[in-house]
């Protein structure tokens, strides 16, 4: 069974840090860029920053630029977001989802086009 999923959400209060990771079972994340996504209550989702298979590839959000950073380790299958000085409008499920492209070393990725998706993970900041 193909799947994606996120862990590492949770209550943090404003100023403070959290890492997501999203790991892969049933496929090796080589051949896939991947994004981060976050959906606030009555918003739409949004796109926060992806990785290209390489790994040389990144892109942020405006809102979450110098504040996130994105990494991924093939070897153990997984993508993190780390997520330093949280704001209270960052609060959202999170959800990371995969891309298939043709190459492992690709330095391009995207926010659409996604072929496989995790089920989220809250976070919420808060004081």
């Amino acid at each position: 069974q193909l799947q994606l999923v996120e862990s590492g959400g949770g209550l943090v209060q404003p100023g403070g840090s959290l890492s997501l990771s999203c790991a892969a079972s049933g496929f090796t994340l080589d051949y896939y860029a991947i994004g981060w996504f976050r959906q606030a209550p009555g918003k739409e989702r949004e796109g926060v920053s992806c990785i290209s298979s390489s790994g040389a590839g990144t892109n942020y959000a405006d809102s979450v630029k110098g504040r996130f950073t994105i990494s991924r380790d093939n070897a153990k299958n997984t993508v993190y977001l780390q997520m330093n000085s949280l704001k209270p409008e960052d609060t959202a499920v999170y959800y990371c989802a995969a891309r298939r492209v043709g190459s492992s070393i690709s330095g391009t990725c995207w926010y659409y086009g996604m072929d496989y998706w995790g089920l989220g993970t809250l976070v919420t900041v808060s004081s």
